[in-house]
Order: C-alpha cells, then structure tokens, then sequence
C-alpha cells in the first residue's frame, strides 16, 4: 500500500459487536444478527472480535468489517492483535481493516511493525488502538490507515475518565492527516455527535448498543441511586 488507505465512503457510526467467551451474547450467530441490524440502522462499518464473528459478519453485511482477535498472554498488558499470528488470521477471516494495539507499552512501536507490513502487504488497512497523543504521532509515523482513541484510559498513563476522550479527539484531529476515530466511553447519541462535530471522521460505539448487560446495569444504578 502506498500512504493511508481510507476504505469507506462516508463519515458516520460504526458499531462494534463483540462478545467475550464469559458475556450472555457469547456464540452462535448473534453478533451477525446485531451486525446486520445496526447496518440496516445506517451503520457504515461494522468492529468485531475474532475469527468466527468476522467470517458470520462478513456474510452477513456489505458494509466495511473491522477485525480484531483479543487475546490474554501471560506477563503482558498488550490484548488487542498482539501478534502476527492474530493478524494472520483477521486477514484469512476476510476482515477490511486489521485493529491492533500501537501503545507504548512492552516496546510496542517496535514490535509492532512487522503486523502493519504484513496487513498492508496483504491490502488489509490498519486501525492503531492508543490512548494518548504521542502514540497517535507514532502510529502515523508507522503507517497507519486510522487512528482510534481506543484505549484512552485503558493504559496507566493516559487520561482516566467516565466520559469520552474529547480532549485526545481534539489533540489528534489537529495533529495527524489520517481518519480519527472516535471509541470509548461513547454512551449517548449526543456524545457521538460531539465527536463527529469535534473532528472524528468516523464514531465507534460498542457497549451502548450491542451489550445489554452494561446497558442494564447502568440503569438498575441509577434506579438505586433514587
């Protein structure tokens, strides 16, 4: 690939639909279904969690797929894509765009290029998850297709907080040329309005939409906070 490659056509949402092994949704065809509703909502892409989702989503919609596989490896705080092996099989799957961690962590930056050539070798656009702006500088220096705020908040050294990152969307918007994405903390149709009107190119909401669960609890604990 020759510079970033941006994939979709027009600015909008797009939904993750992930279910971890220990969530209710887990299995089955149901993130396929929530794929395919969410698109039929107006979704322009679809962010989901390993092999099998990908290759039942891809079936499902014609909307851009972006992959990524979790995986817990002992002693290291790296979850999203850690290694080659996880890319490999996001491309294999069928996935448009390959999301992985690019934070400074674990000597990250480094290791992590090799993922990005190969996803590019094979015409896969990369996604950099990060949490501040210095790693999103880095992830465009890396040749990155796009750049979420992903784990703001997810690293010990960036900004804790229980609402969007707005000031990390702001920072990046001004600083980098590729796509932003906005993800994380993004509960309401307002906050993903602020972050399209602050700059993001392309607005990700997960929790709010597709796990019921969390959706739940945050109104059982404003009933009881009566």
């Amino acid at each position: 690939m020759n510079g970033p490659r941006d994939i979709f056509t027009v600015k909008g949402l797009i939904v993750s639909c992930q279910a971890l092994a220990d969530e209710p949704l887990h299995g089955g065809d149901t993130m396929a279904k929530m794929a395919r509703a969410a698109v039929s909502a107006g979704a322009i892409g679809i962010r989901t969690n390993g092999v099998v989702d990908i290759v039942k989503i891809k079936q499902e919609v014609d909307v851009p797929v972006i992959g990524l596989i979790k995986k817990d490896i002992e002693g290291s705080d790296i979850f999203i894509t850690p290694t080659i092996d996880e890319v490999k099989a996001i491309v294999m799957a069928g996935a448009d765009i390959v999301a992985l961690d690019v934070t400074d962590r674990e000597g990250r930056l480094e290791t992590v290029k090799p993922l990005i050539a190969y996803a590019h070798k094979m015409g896969i656009a990369v996604m950099a998850d990060i949490s501040t702006l210095e790693e999103g500088l880095a992830a465009e220096q890396l040749g990155v297709d796009y750049i979420g705020t992903t784990l703001s908040g997810y690293t010990s050294y960036s900004r804790q907080a229980e609402e969007p990152d707005f000031e990390l969307l702001q920072q990046l918007v001004e600083k980098v040329k590729v796509p932003v994405v906005a993800e994380g903390r993004i509960w309401t149709p307002e906050d993903a309005a602020k972050a399209l009107a602050t700059g993001a190119a392309y607005v990700v909401v997960g929790s709010a939409i597709t796990r019921p669960q969390l959706i739940t609890a945050r109104y059982v604990q404003a009933l009881r906070n009566l």
